[in-house]
């Protein structure tokens, strides 16, 4: 038996790749395995091809898997295509619909099952996806009865006539795949799982589900992929706890929205990519100078310009830190699993009202739009903290002069007061100009100073637990290998790859990208004899960041990926000792 297995269903855009793996995927995490998936798609709505690569075990994962066990392909492209996956051992499932062809050059086993004609046969050939579960069944020795609930769940409202054909199809493509197998069936058999139940979603998702934990009551936006799943999350969730989602002309109106709605004391953000991003960021400015909270979420995706929309890279950094005009506070956290997304999205709604400036969540598409398990969500860590806010009006002293309260009070932690509108005696102005204490416009030198220097105070001590995730065992360490958001999974497992080849390994993933956790990550590269950094970026931008921050410019080696694709683990592990 296999403690774990990769499979993959591929085929044209819109003929239900992504519904395949969701079913499948639905199943086996029901059953208690560990999954990571992760999609491949095209920028457009139909046609162009697709594949969803799944990666199921019997202990946690976190990366897209080396290779393939089992191939479920649609069409012959899907074979052209990724077959070089495949083990030797592998095996390939091909509707018998388009007469597929068996590579040459591979050893794989080759199954032709008519998908398409089962499913016409039953009803439709919509239904050919779930004739391909049933095959996918009887390689893997699986009940068909797993897949009952997960189909009643899918299609029940549509009828038990229609959940009963689809498990119909499920049950012919078992039978007909196990009548080619012979005595191979059960082949890619997995152990089996501890059958505990948890969770399986997507960043996305995670970070919905922060913000609605985090007490966010309005979301602004502008779909834009692969941000999108974020605000079709919240435009079902949020009605139901009094709150709403507003679908803005554009990003610039997005953002400034969510400061508008931040000012008036209800918690909002707005999530985009690169692009949007972009048009915000004179909005984020405004953030910054008017001193009101504003969490933005940035999805990283393949730019520039239109780019790549539907592929992985980790170009934003430099944008994210320094892309505003002039000089703000900013604080730029970049979570590194889907867990961590839920949590860190609670925290920087906390931190954004604590030090009363911008706080952009980074994440990059593969972490957003990848699905893997997720460990029940502890929500009693969950706390809101507002900073200084004043919510009791007793606390404001009645002023002489009408309109003098001190917003932008000069104070040691560069914090200022914050009031509510309509609040008695906290009446001030609010501009996009550089201004004094209670918001009147200033062109004074020493003003000027003293308003910049309150402001940049803010982020001196950021309190931001964990800012660095450390897998330290070694005092002294061959290498570091360090990275940010979706990169940690496939660095935890060519860490254990290169000890197994008598190399010592530490690991560093930053969680706090802006301002940099130097106290943290510094004593990690003074005790390596290399600092190998690993992004899915052609310019090494978060090895700069190091070098710009940390020094030690002569230890510090770039490991750059920019096709579009995610690293794999055995990529890591090679390019590594390379680099050493």
């Amino acid at each position: 038996m296999k403690e774990q297995l990769s499979w993959k269903v591929g085929g044209q855009q819109g003929e239900g790749i992504e519904s395949t793996g969701e079913i499948f995927s639905m199943a086996l995490n029901r059953l208690g395995y560990y999954l990571y998936g992760y999609r491949h798609f095209s920028s457009r709505i139909k046609g162009g091809h697709t594949n969803n690569k799944i990666r199921v075990s019997t202990s946690q994962v976190r990366a897209v898997a080396d290779d393939l066990d089992i191939l479920i392909a649609f069409d012959q492209e899907t074979i052209d295509v990724n077959y070089h996956e495949l083990h030797s051992h592998g095996v390939i499932i091909a509707d018998a619909k388009f007469d597929p062809k068996k590579p040459e050059d591979h050893s794989a086993a080759f199954y032709s099952i008519d998908f398409t004609g089962i499913a016409t046969e039953l009803g439709t050939s919509l239904m050919k996806n779930m004739v391909a579960i049933g095959a996918t069944c009887a390689v893997m020795n699986l009940e068909i009865d797993v897949f009952k609930d997960v189909v009643q769940e899918i299609f029940g409202r549509k009828g038990e006539a229609v959940v009963e054909k689809n498990m119909e199809a499920i049950k012919q493509g078992y039978e007909i795949m196990k009548a080619e197998l012979g005595e191979a069936i059960g082949a890619m058999q997995l152990a089996k799982a501890d059958g505990q139940k948890r969770m399986f979603m997507i960043g996305n998702d995670a970070i919905a589900l922060g913000a609605l934990a985090g007490g966010v009551r309005l979301m602004a936006a502008y779909p834009i992929t692969p941000a999108s799943e974020i605000m079709e999350y919240l435009i079902k969730k949020l009605p139901k706890v009094g709150g709403t989602v507003i679908q803005t002309e554009d990003e610039i109106a997005a953002a400034t929205m969510a400061i508008g709605a931040n000012y008036g004391g209800i918690r909002s953000f707005t999530a985009s990519a690169g692009p949007g991003l972009s048009l915000m960021m004179e909005a984020i400015g405004l953030s910054g100078m008017t001193e009101q909270p504003l969490v933005v979420v940035d999805t990283q995706r393949g730019g520039p310009s239109t780019g790549l929309p539907t592929k992985q890279e980790q170009s934003d950094l430099m944008a994210m830190i320094y892309g505003t005009h002039g000089e703000i506070p900013k604080i730029v956290i970049a979570p590194s699993t889907v867990q961590e997304a839920f949590y860190d999205t609670v925290e920087a709604f906390n931190l954004a009202e604590e030090y009363q400036c911008p706080v952009i969540i980074l994440s990059d598409l593969q972490l957003s739009l990848g699905k893997q398990t997720v460990e029940p969500l502890d929500y009693s860590q969950v706390e809101i903290r507002r900073g200084k806010l004043i919510t009791d009006e007793s606390q404001l002293a009645e002023q002489e002069d009408k309109g003098s309260f001190k917003r932008f009070e000069v104070t040691e932690d560069g914090v200022s007061p914050r009031v509510t509108p309509g609040m008695k005696n906290g009446i001030h102005h609010v501009t996009g100009v550089e201004h004094d204490e209670v918001g009147k416009p200033s062109e004074s030198p020493a003003n000027r100073r003293a308003q910049m220097d309150k402001r940049m105070r803010k982020i001196e001590n950021i309190q931001f637990k964990n800012p660095v995730h450390v897998q330290a065992p070694h005092e002294e360490a061959d290498v570091l290998l360090v990275g940010f958001n979706s990169t940690r999974g496939v660095i935890e497992e060519a860490m254990g790859r290169l000890e197994a080849d008598g190399i010592k390994v530490n690991h560093a993933q930053i969680r706090l990208i802006h301002p940099f956790p130097v106290e943290e990550f510094r004593p990690l590269v003074e005790n390596a004899k290399k600092v190998v950094v690993v992004e899915n970026n052609a310019t090494g931008q978060l090895a700069n960041i190091i070098k710009m921050n940390v020094g030690y410019a002569n230890k510090i080696e770039s490991m750059k990926k920019y096709d579009g694709t995610p690293f794999l683990p055995y990529e890591v592990h090679l390019q590594s000792k390379e680099l050493l």
